[in-house]
């Protein structure tokens, strides 16, 4: 295992503490994180954790890593055959034209795209290999063409999520099945119902079960053990602890992942955003209004660790933060005439404090609070020394810092709004916060005036439990 290249500390949710990033093969990470199953549009909860992802790789890459990034797509599940059966079309059709979406939208949030995006249904090989290797070593057995997982041959498991067997017991969330050796076993694989996509198997046509295709895919494309393994901390249990669970009973040797980060959960209205409850923000609303880098802002400004908590006016004061960023660092800005206010500002010496403080806090288990809180910090002298009518050579070395280090973040603070939603957007959210007070005074006709109005403008209006969001009509 390599020596740490910087200072550089992690905190990992195996050992509950932050510990000095090193890597398996020096100056490569070797990142898995886990992706979205597309049965439906993704929601303000994938973008977050998409964000939180990115930022982390950026700043590896920054530090001089080379990321080797998957990200996997889990096209076979309960829930997209169930989409599909009610919408009368084949389960492939629904994951290809929402995969076509993930990509678009990654794109639009200014997302790395990952080394390699693997699916399920072109992993079926490795799978099979794998089960048949737990099989051989009494880790799995066989009921009725389906394979489970034998959870107490592990001695290891729930040292992820830190609960022993008895704790699981009592208080998860079992699938009850008579045929299991155990209640915690889980699947590996499922055999086929009438009707289900299905592949043949040495134990019957069916398909895999959730877990296994990550360990599989990690096994082939990051060589079986990775540096750093992520994802929401909604997967903690049971999702990572099978997974350690089979792939470190199936390589002989441990850790499986040496690094375990989990971003924070959004939430709306103090509940988690869940597409199965339906209480969710579609992350396409946020990006047909232009408003794709003031989500980015917004999730730097808490730590990835923490949940989120969503609104529009969190978002629109995102928006707000990132125009006085985008105003400092703008090369053509204005000087202007103003008095000196107080005592004058060093920009030469607040640039380079900037930079060491701004790597301390990104060092320090990715803390983009602090480092946010630098760069505002920057903005405001340069706008400041810009007002008082300093030379632009004097203030450019700043500005350059400013512009490289939001880079660094996935902030790109030269790129121009999008001209479509940035000149009308701030008119259409005035008119959004007069209709609420409007509801709120039980005018209801004059708040639907002002929906039905926008619609004939093309503009859709949902009332969501985080307030009214609006995106443009497709045609």
């Amino acid at each position: 295992m390599s020596a740490p290249t910087s200072g550089l500390r992690v905190y990992n949710t195996l050992t509950r503490q932050k510990e000095p990033f090193a890597t398996i093969e020096p100056g490569v990470v070797r990142m898995y994180v886990c992706g979205v199953t597309p049965y439906d549009s993704a929601h303000v909860g994938h973008g977050m954790s998409m964000t939180v992802f990115d930022i982390i790789r950026r700043y590896l890459e920054h530090r001089g890593y080379r990321v080797r990034h998957i990200q996997n797509f889990t096209d076979i599940d309960d829930k997209i055959i169930a989409r599909a059966n009610r919408e009368e079309i084949d389960p492939s059709a629904l994951t290809e034209q929402l995969i076509a979406q993930w990509h678009e939208e990654t794109k639009e949030l200014n997302a790395l795209p990952a080394t390699c995006y693997p699916r399920a249904t072109q992993e079926i090989g490795p799978i099979i290999q794998m089960i048949e290797g737990l099989i051989a070593e009494d880790h799995a057995y066989v009921v009725d063409g389906d394979v489970y997982f034998r959870v107490r041959s592990f001695p290891g498991y729930g040292k992820l999520s830190h609960r022993d067997l008895d704790d699981l017991l009592a208080g998860a969330r079992i699938e009850i099945d008579e045929r299991k050796a155990d209640p915690l076993d889980f699947a590996l694989w499922k055999a086929a119902k009438p009707g289900e996509p299905s592949w043949p198997s040495p134990w019957g046509p069916g398909r895999p079960g959730w877990h296994i295709e990550c360990s599989a895919m990690s096994s082939t494309y990051l060589d079986g053990q990775v540096d750093i393994h992520g994802g929401g901390a909604d997967l903690i249990f049971p999702h990572h602890e099978n997974e350690i669970a089979q792939s470190e009973a199936f390589l002989g040797r441990e850790p499986f992942a040496r690094y375990w980060l989990h971003n924070g959960l959004v939430r709306l209205g103090g509940e988690k955003m869940s597409k199965s409850i339906g209480n969710f923000v579609r992350l396409r609303d946020i990006l047909d209004r232009g408003l794709g880098p003031a989500f980015r802002l917004m999730v730097l400004q808490g730590h990835y660790r923490a949940p989120l908590t969503y609104s529009e006016e969190g978002l629109l004061a995102a928006e707000r933060g990132l125009d006085r960023l985008r105003a400092a660092a703008d090369p053509n800005a204005p000087t202007g005439t103003a008095e000196p206010d107080g005592a004058p500002v060093d920009l030469v010496a607040l640039t380079a404090e900037t930079d060491r403080q701004f790597h301390a806090a990104m060092d320090d288990d990715f803390n983009t609070p602090v480092a946010v809180s630098t760069l505002f910090d920057l903005a405001r002298a340069i706008n400041r020394t810009r007002a008082e009518g300093a030379d632009a050579k004097a203030i450019e070395p700043a500005r350059q810092t400013l512009v490289a280090l939001a880079g660094v973040l996935g902030l790109d603070l030269l790129a121009q709004p999008e001209a479509d939603a940035g000149d009308a957007a701030p008119f259409i959210d005035l008119l959004l916060r007069v209709r609420q007070d409007l509801r709120a005074a039980k005018q209801w006709a004059l708040a639907d005036t002002i929906r039905d109005d926008l619609a004939n403008l093309g503009i859709e209006v949902e009332d969501t439990p985080a307030g009214p969001v609006w995106s443009r009509k497709t045609t």
